[in-house]
């Protein structure tokens, strides 16, 4: 789901902003699915039990047929292995009630668990219920190499490669770059990454006026070892060579905001306090430090530096915070806001981005999901499939999109998924 109603405020900035310095919005999928990329999906799916009730095939050629493999046990994957699962057990068998019991879909994870970027305990309910759905997870496997009959996998714990045929294989382990932003990284001289390196104001490096946002890029956040001397410089004011812990809380508002790793270490280290950082070796406070001291206490910040992830929610925010920042372009160039220029003199024009995060669901199949929200709640079931589609709902661009999808849940609901071969998608 993408929400791109940040563009009609953000193209009224970039009207009344001078044409000698043009911005470009880059805010292309490095290469996801796409409603084609869905329907092809879908069709296959039928072709594969349209295959397997051919008279005169053998068991094990219907066995084959009917054997779906999704590749990656993330979010993506468990989806949609779970909605294959209500696809086929809810609508498929009832056309096709000879093959229903050969049927079989598999989920391959490379790690120890499916979901493990969620909490624990969801991991292990997913996994729970794709026991009891008949979902085969098989966890501790790489793919090493597909062909068009066979996939073949290697168990990390023994080292033993296997094959095994199959009907159909989804990969949802990764997006590729798109030709038109791997063309673009080559002329900038980022050719050598897989997506494009911002900075924290998601401006493109190397490339002046270009921004760029959601799953093609990524911020590459700066390191404070690399600012170390100038954040020292910055904060002595009487040039002593030494800081004392009211030069060092001048500060250290711009120092979190510049660097949001530093705020990252002192929650992962349950520091309540920013003084806590000039403690010496043995935790007693200090009054003044010198630089090397001052490098002790902030190199391992740099330890939290983490990256986004490449999901709809960041990019949403990345939209809002660069239409708020185009619609007040000129007043913040005469009065900046964001935090201190420590290798200049002066403000950053704006506040770095910085993402908030509202949580993750992922839907299990049989009107069930799962939920990790903020402030180490948790939640699975029935209700939390609720929950999914009241946020699912609301985060529609208009209500028209809203009725829609609102619609299509009902008419699922009563009638059953529409299971001809080809699917009329509306505007």
């Amino acid at each position: 789901m993408r929400n791109f109603s940040f563009f009609k405020r953000a193209s009224s900035a970039l009207q009344k902003y001078p044409s000698s310095k043009l911005l470009l919005l880059f805010t292309l999928s490095s290469g996801g699915l796409e409603v084609e990329d869905a329907q092809k999906i879908r069709r296959s799916v039928i072709d594969c039990f349209e295959k397997a009730v051919l008279p005169g095939l053998t068991d094990e050629e219907r066995r084959t047929n009917l054997h779906f493999v999704i590749v990656g046990g993330g979010p993506t994957g468990v989806e949609f292995a779970a909605e294959l699962h209500d696809f086929v057990q809810e609508d498929l068998v009832n056309l096709y009630p000879m093959v229903k019991d050969v049927v079989k879909i598999t989920v391959i994870q490379s790690g120890d668990h499916i979901l493990n970027t969620f909490d624990e305990r969801i991991s292990m309910f997913a996994e729970q219920k794709f026991g009891r759905d008949g979902i085969e997870v098989q966890t501790g496997c790489r793919v090493v190499s597909v062909s068009d009959k066979e996939i073949a996998m290697k168990e990390k714990s023994k080292g033993l490669t296997c094959s095994v045929p199959y009907g159909m294989v989804v990969w949802s382990t990764g997006v590729g770059t798109r030709p038109v932003i791997k063309e673009f990284m080559e002329q900038i001289d980022q050719g050598k990454r897989r997506v494009l390196a911002t900075d924290e104001w998601l401006r493109v490096k190397g490339c002046e006026g270009v921004y760029a946002l959601g799953d093609c890029a990524t911020i590459d956040q700066r390191k404070v070892i690399e600012d170390i001397s100038n954040i020292f410089g910055a904060a002595d004011k009487d040039n002593s060579g030494v800081l004392t812990v009211e030069e060092f809380g001048d500060v250290i508002g711009d120092i979190i905001e510049r660097y949001p790793q530093v705020d990252l270490y002192l929650n992962s280290n349950h520091l309540s306090d920013w003084r806590d950082l000039l403690k010496d070796s043995e935790g007693r406070d200090r009054e003044e430090i010198d630089i090397e001291d001052f490098k002790k206490a902030l190199v391992q910040t740099d330890t939290q530096t983490k990256s986004l992830p490449a999901t709809a929610q960041v990019a949403a925010q990345q939209g809002a915070y660069l239409a708020c920042c185009f619609n007040r372009m000129e007043e913040c160039e005469q009065h900046p806001e964001g935090p201190l220029r420590f290798r200049g003199s002066g403000r950053h024009h704006f506040h770095p981005f910085r993402y908030k995060h509202f949580g993750q669901f992922a839907p299990l199949g049989g009107e069930q999901a799962a939920a990790e929200l903020p402030g180490d709640w948790v939640s699975m079931g029935h209700s939390t499939q609720w929950l999914w589609y009241s946020v699912y709902a609301s985060k529609q661009v208009s209500w028209r999109t809203r009725v829609l999808v609102v619609f299509d849940w009902t008419r699922r609901f009563v009638f059953g998924r529409d299971s001809s071969r080809e699917l009329q998608v509306d505007d």
